[in-house]
């Protein structure tokens, strides 16, 4: 073999390679296509047109920083980011009262995710199948379980495909309807650029950015990491060389669920904008007139894929963060029946399912913050960190996504005090 078909064989190799080691990101970012992700976007492309899609942009890159930094704490360290602050916590003297107020609203948080995958499951089935939506509830709440039962059981390998999957049906699902009507480009160009909304837009922008920039997603990532890379305690390869595969596993796995959150929104701009409806329900139905039978069908899959496999991945990660922080030991499938009960109860009560989802993201966005903080602390503790602790460039990166976060939710609080 002469001098390039050698360079060319390594360097198929060495891509293959690199390949072979993503997939962390992937399971984290079937987080930020879930139900509450169709529901808020949908609606801000029927409300709004094409003005929003700069609030998924924005929204889609300050994700990318911060799954980073919980992925490099992860693979540097050994530790989830519960665990680090648990470490903290034990420095102070209410060391007990920190570690169980931190764990508790970290839960809550992730009650909040599981009740719109839950629900937003539901109307998947709901769609496809006439299932009411409170049996509905209960079939993705048992699936979800034995599901990570099930890849779990088989590696972490095999988890990832599994949850890697999910996340290609909900593309396909989202991205794949637009073919039957294509967005106006120009538009969506022009969408980019940041605009100042509208003052009812404010909490529609608060659900968008909590169902994009999940919290207990940024409290897996981390421990995604550990479970990939340092399988038993020992790092499988250079530390440097599993940072750039993290770096590159996180770009192509928030540009997957960028693109799926954009497209959304798009959907509702072409085909929703003006109906005098934007809820699932009536978007499905729009969708089955105004784009064929097998466009609905495309949506309604999609939207039962995003609720299981982030259901999937909510259980993993609240079941995670109680155990690492040592508030309360409690099983994935306790944790999932504690969630079915109130996803089951809100759906008998007759309440807008989509007013479930979108206002369930809403308080997720107020999470943002409280993981995200903790995390921009100690990424740059030299103390935990070592030679790999954030740089004064990414400590200011870190912080100004945390005020953007901050400024927001105290704009959503302002706007409903004032109404």
């Amino acid at each position: 073999m002469d001098a390039a078909g050698s360079r060319t064989g390594r360097t198929k190799a060495v891509t293959a390679g690199t390949m072979a080691m993503l997939g962390p990101a992937f399971v984290a970012s079937v987080a930020y296509v879930d139900p509450g992700n169709v529901a808020a976007n949908l609606s801000a492309g029927a409300t709004y047109g094409y003005t929003l899609v700069w609030v998924l942009a924005t929204a889609s890159l300050m994700a990318m920083v911060i799954q980073y930094q919980s992925a490099k704490l992860g693979l540097v360290t050994g530790q989830t980011l519960p665990q680090a602050m648990a470490v903290r916590f034990a420095r102070r003297g209410n060391r007990q009262a920190l570690t169980v107020a931190y764990g508790l609203q970290a839960f809550v948080i992730a009650i909040a995710t599981d009740l719109a995958e839950v629900v937003g499951g539901a109307l998947g089935l709901s769609l496809l199948f006439g299932l009411p939506l409170w049996a509905g509830s209960v079939v993705v709440g048992v699936v979800a379980i034995v599901l990570l039962w099930v890849l779990r059981a088989r590696g972490e390998r095999v988890f990832e495909a599994g949850i890697g999957a999910l996340l290609l049906v909900v593309a396909l699902g989202f991205i794949g309807a637009l073919l039957f009507r294509p967005p106006d480009w120009a538009a969506t160009a022009a969408g980019l650029v940041p605009s100042i909304p509208p003052t009812g837009a404010w909490m529609l922008i608060a659900a968008m950015l909590g169902a994009t920039v999940m919290p207990h997603a940024i409290y897996l990532h981390s421990a995604l990491a550990i479970d990939r890379h340092r399988p038993d305690g020992e790092l499988t390869g250079p530390i440097s060389s599993l940072l750039k595969v993290q770096r590159l596993d996180v770009a192509l796995a928030l540009l997957l669920s960028g693109s799926v959150n954009i497209g959304m929104l798009l959907l509702g701009a072409v085909a929703l904008q003006g109906r005098g409806g934007d809820t699932i329900q009536t978007a499905h139905a729009t969708f089955g007139v105004e784009l064929g039978p097998l466009a609905a069908v495309i949506f309604a899959i999609g939207l039962l894929a995003s609720g299981i496999g982030s259901a999937v991945v909510g259980t993993h990660a609240g079941s995670r963060i109680l155990k690492d922080l040592h508030v309360w030991q409690v099983s994935p499938t306790l944790r999932r029946l504690i969630t079915i009960g109130p996803a089951v109860l809100l759906v008998l009560t007759g309440v807008s399912a989509t007013e479930v989802l979108i206002w369930s993201q809403v308080v997720l966005s107020f999470g943002v913050a409280l993981a995200a903080a903790p995390l921009a602390v100690v990424t740059a503790d030299p103390r935990l960190m070592g030679e790999h602790a954030d740089k004064r460039g990414q400590q200011v990166l870190n912080w100004v996504v945390v005020a953007l976060i901050v400024c927001l939710n105290v704009i959503v609080l302002w706007v409903g005090f004032t109404g």
